[in-house]
């Protein structure tokens, strides 16, 4: 059977699916050849090593989103909730990880961190979802200023950046229904599901698709022999985690290996351990995170993470497996 290599990305405004498989497929190829997979990574090119498929689901948030100006402003108060608990969870986690030595020791990142930590607490005479959209771009605007060179800079502008970050807080909560009553999240899975289909699939996931790879793996019947998650934020402890499903969390039975990759520059990837936070499937898989360092301002990039050797390295080795099938894939 013909292996097939799912996609799916994250936070960020509509693009073209096209254009983002070559380019995902490119940078993974680049991470194969550093892992010493030229001749995967040839046929990977080729299109002769798998069947690649990218799950689009970012037009389903709205066009406002694309420039971020409706996607924030237009914020309903459910999803200003859970923005409000993002902004914390957020801020919590890039000070742990600071702390822990994971994001250097300067001084002057301490004191942003600790700046952002009392912008993002809740205010108790706030009133409707602008104000809390208001302290998320005071947030924003302060956390542009972390290093390296500004690490969330790639957004451009704090509004772009709560625009996307809003779009996690859309997908948990679980509303805007369509005419058939189909929640949002309902809907970007479906996205997903037709992408991995009925046969064996390696799913690739990155930031907010890392939330909904994993939910649309619980929903589906079709082995994953490999589930590679890329800067995901599933371990948010107060804010992602209690609202993912099912509940507790876990490593969904279709999965026989699970692997979780993070930088230490990813101000998305916050709490970025998984197996701390996930349960083991009925074989026993957890996710297992590694590091990897990539170079340059924006580290949260699909791309920089897929051309990372210990990334597409057992990408490779999965998708090259002789018998890529519902016993392919191992534990191992």
């Amino acid at each position: 059977m013909r292996a097939r290599l799912v996609f799916v990305h994250g936070i960020g405004g509509t693009r073209d699916p096209d254009r983002e498989l070559a380019a995902w497929t490119g940078a993974l190829a680049t991470g194969m050849q550093g892992a010493g997979h030229s001749q995967a990574a040839r046929e990977l090119l080729a299109g002769g090593l798998a069947e690649c498929v990218f799950a689009h689901y970012a037009d389903l948030f709205g066009s406002g989103q694309a420039q971020g100006g409706a996607g924030a402003d237009d914020t309903g108060d459910a999803e200003a909730e859970i923005l409000s608990e993002l902004l914390v969870a957020w801020v919590d986690g890039l000070a742990e990880e600071h702390a822990d030595g994971g994001g250097g020791d300067d001084e002057w990142d301490r004191r942003t961190l600790d700046h952002a930590r009392a912008q993002a607490a809740p205010r108790a005479q706030e009133q409707g979802s602008l104000e809390v959209v208001r302290r998320a771009l005071n947030v924003a605007t302060t956390l542009m200023a972390l290093k390296p060179s500004g690490a969330a800079a790639r957004w451009v502008t704090p509004k772009l950046m709560v625009s996307h970050l809003t779009q996690v807080a859309r997908y948990l909560a679980r509303a805007e229904a369509d005419a058939q009553g189909a929640g949002l999240d309902r809907r970007i899975r479906a996205r997903v599901a037709e992408a991995i289909g009925d046969g064996p699939a390696v799913v690739v996931a990155h930031s907010l698709g890392t939330i909904v790879a994993l939910e649309s793996l619980h929903e589906l019947t079709a082995p994953a022999p490999l589930f590679v998650t890329l800067g995901s934020p599933i371990a948010m402890r107060t804010v992602v985690w209690p609202r993912l499903s099912p509940r507790p969390p876990s490593a969904p039975g279709t999965v026989a290996q699970w692997l979780n990759f993070w930088d230490r520059d990813d101000i998305i990837a916050v709490r970025p351990r998984l197996e701390r936070d996930v349960r083991a499937n009925p074989a026993g898989v957890v996710p297992v995170s590694r590091r990897v360092d990539s170079d340059g301002t924006w580290v949260h990039s699909a791309e920089k993470y897929l051309a990372q050797p210990a990334v597409a390295g057992p990408v490779a080795e999965a998708l090259s497996r002789p018998a890529f099938g519902p016993g392919g894939g191992g534990a191992g």
